[in-house]
């Protein structure tokens, strides 16, 4: 009768191909997790809300022009081009 457990005629060969194997397998289950949490951290999800990246276009603008960076034509200019949501038309 053959077991099937047994490893006394396993080669060395053998106890390397079941040790990589055993890695790779951990190593897909590790990935899987790691894909399924990032997956489901993901803000632009339906239902899912975004997570606050800084200050708005708005106030970018306006720190720019209280810095002295733009002045008002160009700070009311850039302003109503971020609210009407297009591009910056280059002058």
């Amino acid at each position: 009768m053959m077991h099937w457990y047994e490893t006394e005629h396993v080669s060395g060969w053998g106890y390397a191909l079941m040790t990589i194997s055993m890695v790779a397998f951990w190593a897909l289950v590790l990935a899987g997790i790691v894909l399924l949490v990032r997956y489901l951290g993901r803000a632009d999800r339906p239902g899912g809300a975004r997570p606050s990246d800084g200050p708005s276009p708005e106030q970018l603008l306006a720190e720019r022009f209280a810095r002295g960076e733009i002045d008002e034509e160009e700070y009311r200019h850039r302003l109503d081009v971020v609210r009407a949501g297009g591009a910056l038309s280059r002058r």
